[in-house]
Order: C-alpha cells, then sequence, then structure tokens
C-alpha cells in the first residue's frame, strides 16, 4: 500500500493543475446535482416484526385505517387548549374563542372536513363531565381529555385530521398555516399551542457548531504546523469533503427516505475525520521536508507512510459504520451509511486533494512561521518535548499508570448500569419550540402520561358472542390494577363487535423506563384472558412503538460491540503482526466505551453537574452508534502512536525505550488530533436539537477518554510491562498474513533502490 501511495503522492504533487481542477469539477457537480434533487428526509424509527405491529394488524382488521395516526410517517395534529390563568374554559368568552378557532381551523384547507370538529368543552358538557360528580368512565373516554386533574376545565385537546398523505409532504407553509389558524384565539386570551406531526420541523445543523469545532481545530493546527497556511489546508479539505458527502447523501434522499439525523451525524465525522487525517499526513511532510531530497519526493513519502495509516485507520471507521447494516435496523442502517460516506471522502480528500495542495502551495505552506512554537520539530531525535517527558515517567512506573487508568474509567464507567433508552419525543425538543409547548401544557393539566396514550385492541373473533363484553370489561380492569396505570378508557367496540379498543394512560411520560415495564406487563396478561375467554389483544401507540424499538436496540449492543471488538482484534493483527497488543486494544476500547456511556449517563439522563436544564433518556440508537465511531477513532489512535513503536522495535531499541522514542514522535500529532475531535464533537452540544447535543458530547467524552487515557497512559503502560511479548506473534500465523506495510517498510526499500540506482548512473564510466 505505501509503494502505491507514495507514488501517487509524487505525482499528485507535480501534477497539481490536473488535480486540483478536477476535485473542483467533482465538487460542483455534486453540490449542484444535490441541491437540486434534494427531498425531505424521513422520522421514521419504525421496525418489521415488533409486538406492536402485531397490535395494529388486529387494530386494522377491526377498526379499517385506525392505525395509521401510529405510522411514523402519519400527518398528526393536536392543538391543546389552555385557559387564562384563574379563568375557566367554560367561561362563556374563552368558549366562544374555542368555537370561533373551530371556525378557522373549518376554513383551513388542509383539514380534513370529513370528519367534523366539536368544541371539546361543549361535548364534555354534554357528556356530562361538567358536573360536581361526573361519570369518570365516560369523561375520561378517548380522546376527550378535556379534564384537567388540578383544574377540572383549565385545560382541553382537540385532535384535528388533516388531508396530507405523508410527513415528507408537509410543506413549510403548511406549518405555518397550522399554527397561525389559533392567533385570534390567543388574542382572545387562551394559550394554544400545537403537537403531532404537522407542527414538526426537520431540525439540521445551524452551522454554528462545525464553524466552533473548525476555529478551534485552525488553532491547535496552527500550535502543531508552528505556521499559518499549513493550519488552513486542512480546513479547506474538511469543507470539500463534507460538502460532497453532504451533497451525496442529499442525492439519496432523491431515491430513498433517509432519516433526518444523518446529516447531523456525516458533519460530526467529515469535519473531524478530515482535519484529522489532513493533520497527520501534513505533519508528516513537515518532517520528511528536512530529511528528503526533495518537496516532491517528501510529499511522496508522507502520503506513503502516514497516508497509509489514514488509509487503515479510515477503513476502521467505515467497516464499523457499515457494520451497522447487520443490527437489521433501517433507520440505522441508513445512518451509518450517510456516516461511513464521510468517513469515505475524509480519506479521498486526505490522499488526493492533500497532495496537490502541497504542491500548489510549495515553499508557502509553512509561512508565515510562529514564534515560540514553530521552534522545535517534534519529529527530530535530538529535540526533548513534554511527549517524551511523559513517555520517560510512564516507563518508569508502568504498573502504577496502567492501575490509575483502569480505576479512572470503571468509576467513570459506574452509571452506566442505570442507561435508559429513548427516541426522540416531543420531550426532547428545544423548549420554545410550540410542540414542546404543548407536550407542557398537556402535562400541567392531565399528567405526563397523558402524552403517552396506549392502544390497547382486542381481538374478540374467538370469543363467544355472550361473553364478548365481559372479556373486554375484564381486560380494562386488569390494566387498571397495575400500579403504573392512571386510568383505561371504557371499551369501545367495531361495527361487528368482533374487536375492541381501549385508551390506557399511564403515570409516567412516553420515555420513562416505568411506562416501558407497564408495557411489557400489560402484555404479559395475554396467556391467561385467552384461556379464560379465547380473547388475543395487542398494545400500540406511539409509546408501546417507541418502548419495542428501545428494547430491540438495548438487545443488540452486545452482539454488535462483540462484533466490534472482533473486528478491532483481527484489523490490529494485521497492522501490528502481534497478538497482545490487538487484545489490549480491543479490551482498552471496551473500556473507553463503557465509560463514555457512564459519563454521558450522569450527564443527560441524571443532569449532574448541571450541564443540562432538562435531563432525558438517551436516543435509542446512540449507544450502538456510539461503539462505531468511537471503535473506529480508537483504532486511528492506535495505529499512528503504537505502529511507530512498533517501528522503533524492529530497529533495534529495547521495548521500554521503543515506547518512549514512539511516544516522542507521536503523542504531539495524536493529541492535537484528539482535541480537534473533541471541539467538533462538543461544539454540537450547542445544537438546539436534544439528540445532536448528547451526540456530540457522548462523542467528545469518547475521544476524550480513548485518546488521552487508554491509547496515551494505558496502552504504552501495558506495553513496558508486557516487554518483548507485545511483538509476539506465533510463526505459522506470521507467514500466512498478508503484509499490507502500514508502516512504509517496502517504500523504504523502494527509495534505497532509486538511490543506488541513480548514484550508479552518475558515476564515470570506467576507462579502458
Amino acid at each position: 500500500m505505501s509503494v502505491y501511495l507514495y507514488r501517487w503522492g509524487k505525482f499528485a504533487f507535480r501534477r497539481k493543475w490536473i488535480v486540483l481542477p478536477a476535485w473542483l469539477v467533482l465538487f460542483l457537480i455534486l453540490g449542484g446535482l444535490g441541491a437540486q434533487l434534494k427531498q425531505p428526509m424521513s422520522n421514521d424509527f419504525s421496525m418489521p416484526e415488533l409486538p406492536s405491529a402485531r397490535a395494529n394488524e388486529i387494530l386494522d382488521k377491526h377498526f379499517p385505517g385506525a392505525s395509521d395516526a401510529f405510522k411514523f410517517e402519519a400527518v398528526t395534529g393536536t392543538y391543546v387548549i389552555a385557559a387564562p390563568q384563574g379563568q375557566k374554559l367554560t367561561d362563556p368568552a374563552n368558549r366562544a374563542a374555542i368555537d370561533g378557532l373551530i371556525t378557522k381551523l373549518d376554513q383551513l384547507g388542509i383539514v380534513d372536513h370529513g370528519k367534523p370538529l366539536t368544541n371539546p368543552v361543549a361535548k364534555a358538557d354534554k357528556m356530562g363531565c361538567l358536573v360536581d360528580k361526573p361519570d369518570q368512565s365516560a369523561c375520561t373516554a378517548a380522546p376527550l381529555n378535556v379534564l384537567s386533574d388540578t383544574e377540572r376545565d383549565a385545560v382541553a385537546v382537540l385532535n384535528v385530521p388533516f388531508t396530507i398523505a405523508k410527513f415528507n409532504d408537509i410543506k413549510d407553509e403548511d406549518r405555518d398555516a397550522a399554527y397561525k389558524v389559533a392567533e385570534e384565539a390567543r388574542n382572545a386570551g387562551l394559550t394554544v399551542e400545537v403537537s403531532g406531526s404537522i407542527a414538526m420541523k426537520q431540525e439540521q445543523p445551524s452551522g454554528q457548531s462545525e464553524m466552533i469545532g473548525m476555529a478551534v481545530a485552525l488553532v491547535v493546527m496552527m500550535v502543531a504546523f508552528g505556521a499559518i497556511v499549513a493550519a488552513f489546508v486542512p480546513i479547506f479539505t474538511a469543507i470539500i469533503g463534507l460538502g460532497a458527502a453532504t451533497s451525496v447523501i442529499f442525492l439519496g434522499t432523491s431515491i430513498i427516505e433517509v432519516p433526518s439525523f444523518t446529516t447531523f451525524l456525516a458533519s460530526m465525522i467529515g469535519i473531524a475525520l478530515s482535519i484529522d487525517y489532513a493533520l497527520f499526513i501534513v505533519s508528516r511532510y513537515k518532517h520528511e521536508l528536512a530529511v528528503q531530497d526533495s518537496p516532491e519526493e517528501a510529499a511522496g513519502v508522507a502520503l506513503g507512510t502516514a497516508g497509509s495509516a489514514v488509509v487503515f485507520a479510515g477503513l476502521t471507521v467505515i467497516i464499523a459504520l457499515g457494520g451497522l447494516t447487520i443490527v437489521g435496523v433501517e433507520f440505522m442502517t441508513f445512518m451509518g451509511l450517510g456516516g461511513a460516506i464521510a468517513a469515505v471522502f475524509a480519506v479521498l480528500t486526505a490522499i488526493t486533494l492533500m497532495p496537490a495542495l502541497m504542491g500548489a502551495f510549495g515553499k508557502w505552506l509553512f509561512k508565515p512561521k510562529l514564534p515560540v512554537v514553530a521552534q522545535h520539530d517534534p519529529e527530530d531525535e535530538h529535540s526533548v518535548t513534554n511527549g517524551q517527558r511523559f513517555a520517560r515517567l510512564l516507563g518508569k512506573y508502568p504498573a502504577a499508570a496502567l492501575a490509575l487508568s483502569v480505576v479512572v474509567l470503571g468509576l467513570l464507567a459506574a452509571p452506566a448500569a442505570g442507561l435508559n433508552l429513548g427516541l426522540p419525543g416531543d420531550d426532547s425538543l428545544p423548549t420554545h419550540s410550540t410542540v414542546r409547548k404543548a407536550y407542557d401544557l398537556r402535562t400541567a393539566g392531565f399528567g405526563e402520561g397523558s402524552n403517552g396514550t396506549l392502544m390497547v385492541v382486542a381481538d374478540l373473533s374467538n370469543v363467544p358472542e355472550n361473553q364478548r363484553k365481559d372479556a373486554a370489561a375484564e381486560l380494562r380492569t386488569t390494566l387498571e390494577s397495575y400500579d403504573g396505570m392512571k386510568y383505561v378508557t371504557a371499551p369501545e367496540f367495531s361495527k361487528d363487535e368482533q374487536g375492541a379498543m381501549l385508551s390506557a394512560v399511564p403515570k409516567s411520560g412516553p420515555n420513562n423506563q416505568a411506562t416501558k415495564d407497564l408495557v411489557s406487563t400489560a402484555r404479559d396478561a395475554e396467556g391467561t384472558l385467552k384461556a379464560k375467554y379465547g380473547m388475543e389483544y395487542g398494545i400500540t401507540g406511539t409509546t408501546a412503538i417507541y418502548a419495542d424499538v428501545d428494547h430491540v436496540l438495548l438487545s443488540k449492543i452486545v452482539p454488535y460491540l462483540a462484533i466490534v471488538a472482533g473486528a478491532a482484534f483481527v484489523l490490529l493483527i494485521l497492522v501490528f503482526r502481534s497478538i497482545l497488543v490487538p487484545l489490549t486494544a480491543a479490551l482498552g476500547f471496551l473500556l473507553s466505551i463503557a465509560a463514555t456511556f457512564g459519563a454521558t449517563v450522569l450527564i443527560f439522563q441524571e443532569g449532574k453537574l448541571g450541564l443540562i436544564a432538562d435531563p432525558h433518556p438517551l436516543v435509542s440508537f446512540l449507544p450502538i452508534m456510539l461503539i462505531g465511531l468511537v471503535f473506529g477513532l480508537a483504532m486511528d489512535y492506535q495505529v499512528f502512536l503504537v505502529t511507530r513503536m512498533r517501528e522503533e522495535f524492529v530497529h533495534g531499541k529495547s521495548p521500554k525505550e521503543a515506547m518512549v522514542s514512539g511516544y516522542h514522535h507521536g503523542a504531539r500529532v495524536v493529541a492535537s488530533a484528539a482535541i480537534i475531535m473533541i471541539s467538533v464533537f462538543g461544539s454540537f452540544i450547542l445544537e438546539s436539537d436534544a439528540t445532536a447535543k448528547s451526540f456530540g458530547f457522548a462523542l467528545a467524552a469518547g475521544v476524550l477518554l480513548d485518546a488521552f487515557i487508554v491509547r496515551m497512559v494505558l496502552i504504552p503502560a501495558l506495553l513496558v510491562l508486557m516487554g518483548k511479548w507485545s511483538w509476539w506473534i506465533p510463526k505459522w500465523l506470521d507467514r500466512v498474513l498478508p503484509d499490507i506495510d502500514v508502516e512504509g517498510t517496502k517504500l523504504r526499500e523502494l527509495q534505497q533502490r532509486d538511490r543506488e540506482a541513480t548514484s550508479l548512473k552518475k558515476e564515470p564510466a570506467p576507462v579502458g
């Protein structure tokens, strides 16, 4: 690999005015097509063969079309209405204001007028729900929910059907119209907020996070390179790589539905990897300029050595993200592929665009030099760096360093035992959004569980006709007996009386673990009722579907973790030609990922340290995505730091001296790369989207813990303790393994042959 990249590096450096225009044309074509063909992204987190899917089948069998409201692409809308402070919705003025709102909704073109809207207060009054002792069975009948727990007629809910077929068909003007239709009611003093997909807006990266991450990266690279121009070049390649990757993802939306969070993930991956990989190559190029015969040769060697490591490191990220396809969850597959596309372009820009840019800037690449930081080259064998001093300390006390790092990671990992997962719901949206305000308003009026009503549907076709009402009544009684259940509505029978539908309202919120446990418990009673009556039933609704998705994703974590750790072991055997180094690398990764989970649970789920105002469960797909990403990044740092240590050992140094020397050469660039990653990922905490916040923090924490504790403390300490056994490999295995030459040994042999050939050509011909 190193030889091919060496030759390409020299070609791209020399033929820069061919490579650069080619990249410009490619960038413009992808960008233009992506902008023209881009389609709205999907918020569909559904999965086949979930327990809730079976319930939907029963529902559609007896109540045709009733399950449409629970599909992720469905267009739903709910208006949550509250009376002014100290007033009631039954007051004449407020009731008239609600009538006016309904009149406005009836005039709205996107509302389905085939289903008449009724003032919920008037309906409650007609049913006798506003008297001193109302019939609770009737007054809790879905979808009424007009009586709040605190002030009986202070909050009302109005469900509105819309004619728009799918979520992706909703236009911004539709959302605006659905919200603004309530302006007169608001002017009359009512509080009116809107929830449901009609009010949902797809959050896209604001650009602020990327700019902050790039600004920090720029400062770090100025320090790393000791020059200004060189610091801007990786930023340029990151913009090109991310732009091309995003355009490809947009092109994909014209063919298939792509999850909306894919662009956040691609932004994080694309920026961080592009900058890091460019940093590795430019750092090596800077060193090679001092030892090679020409800048062209330096570019070739830099690409053959650091570029080989970049290709391998990029492949680990691509494999980890592409491996999400084996999880069997469609939306995660597309998200993983989106991140993999960003990683592909990060590698491509580093190994194809970067050498051309080095050729274009020529001697100006490391100009102007910055004082102080530009004085010493960390690659210089004769300079003493802070990394070298720290490595000597590790070599002196390896057991203490190992024990301390394990203890720190173990303590951080402890909170991970309380991991609670959930999908992004109304409660995770920004507090200023109308959907979140509607959620909070409804919670204040009816309790948090009202935001996560469970739809229970019974199949009575095998129940004797004279026992159907008794069976449905006992189902209701059974469900209401659970501690976590607030109330269950009276059963609504289908026209043929072979199906019954009940709404069950839990006490806790949709993403609360108690609600998920309640769903599981409520399903367990089916066996008893089926034995007694022949009745089957299922539980569906958004809350039940989310609980099912959480359960599936949680069950996939251990298998995926085993696959990723196994892949790490195999790949690192190829790179290091060792058994113990890959094993310790994989075990170190397990420690860092456990600690990352713990830190994320501590901050985002438990709300410790006051870093976020609204603690909530971690998004269901975060653990698996985090495993894939941190694995890829961990292997990046393992390769860049430890390959140099192995190279020094192979060249005759003792295990301890090899560790110190390799640390001396690689610590600064790895630390710089990690700081850039942390700043890019951490900047996403500033996004308004709760999922982006938690992802940004988790990735930043993962890089921090893995790079600075595992790769730069734990692994070097282990290498010293294991001594020569670190690099042991059975001879039979060494013979059968392919030589991928990440370290560039064949490249140096090629250079030596070229020098000898050149020397022979220059020697004068023998006389006589």
